[in-house]
Formats: structure tokens, C-alpha cells, sequence
């Protein structure tokens, strides 16, 4: 397997198309459930395929990512070649950008000696979607970039 088998409740929300999925195997709906109860490492092997190919269908639209942390925000772009960074430091330990109040902080104190903004680039290794997977596991979340523009706008590269 090379990212994660989905959840219980992603199979759930995607039941018609692991229906559609199971068809291109051609197992019917009685052929599945004999599977299950007799041969459950090739059921398992199934679910684990049709997990990849539901991450590989999403990573591959997948253009930017955040990460929030206390004191920490990381955004993230991929182009074709490069993950760009943008991050953020507060160096104010009273501010947590995680809440509501913490956040209005850093959009009022964006040139406060207490903020430091920084940009990084480095190339996309030869595999962008697990790239995009590991930071998904370490908390990032997908974006459709607002944050990322925004802050792109103000810095110097």
C-alpha cells in the first residue's frame, strides 16, 4: 500500500464508487461478500488498492497546503518542479494563530518585530504525491491557496 487505507466512515461516503470499483474487477455483490468471509487478505488487498487510487486521485489536484500551528504557519505551493514555502514565525508565545484571537494578532501585527516571514523552494522529488502525503500526516491541511497568494504578494524573492 503506498499511502493509507481510507477510513470507515471515507468508505462509507465513497460506497458507489468502491461499487464502481469492485466492478471494474468484476466482482459482483455476492462475489464481495464471499471474499470477505473466505478469502479476507484479498478482500483486505482490494480495499488497500482502492484506497490508493482514491489518494492518488486526490493528490494529484492538489496545488497548496497549510499547516497551523501555535506559533507557526507553513503554506505551501507545488508547481510541476518545486514545493514553495511561505512560513511564518511568532515569536510571542502569548499568541496562539490557532484561534480566532490569535489570528486577527498576526493579520494586525503582520510587520511587528514579533512576525518573521520566510520563503523556501526545493524541488519536487520524483514522487510529488507522497510528498504532498507526508505533509498531509504531519497535520497539513489542502487549501485552494487564499493564504498562500496573500502572503506571496508581500514577500520579497
Amino acid at each position: 500500500m503506498k499511502y493509507e487505507r481510507l477510513t470507515q466512515e471515507q468508505f462509507k461516503e465513497m460506497h458507489q464508487e468502491f461499487i464502481n470499483f469492485l466492478a471494474t474487477q468484476s466482482i459482483t455483490k455476492d462475489e464481495w461478500e464471499e471474499l470477505k468471509l473466505k478469502k479476507p487478505q484479498v478482500a483486505e488487498d482490494e480495499l488497500d488498492v482502492f484506497s490508493d487510487l482514491v489518494w492518488e486521485g486526490v493528490l494529484n489536484k492538489v496545488n497548496y497546503l497549510e499547516h497551523f500551528s501555535p506559533q507557526h504557519l507553513f503554506l505551501f505551493e507545488f508547481t510541476d518542479q518545486h514545493i514553495n514555502l511561505i512560513g511564518i514565525k511568532i515569536d510571542n508565545e502569548a499568541v496562539d494563530i490557532n484561534t480566532k484571537q490569535g489570528f486577527q494578532w498576526l493579520r494586525d501585527n503582520l510587520l511587528n518585530d514579533d512576525v518573521q516571514i520566510y520563503t523556501s523552494q526545493k524541488p519536487i522529488s520524483e514522487d510529488r504525491n507522497k510528498d504532498i502525503f507526508a505533509l498531509i500526516k504531519q497535520g497539513a491541511h489542502i487549501t485552494k491557496g487564499e493564504l498562500y497568494r496573500y502572503f506571496d504578494k508581500m514577500v520579497e524573492r
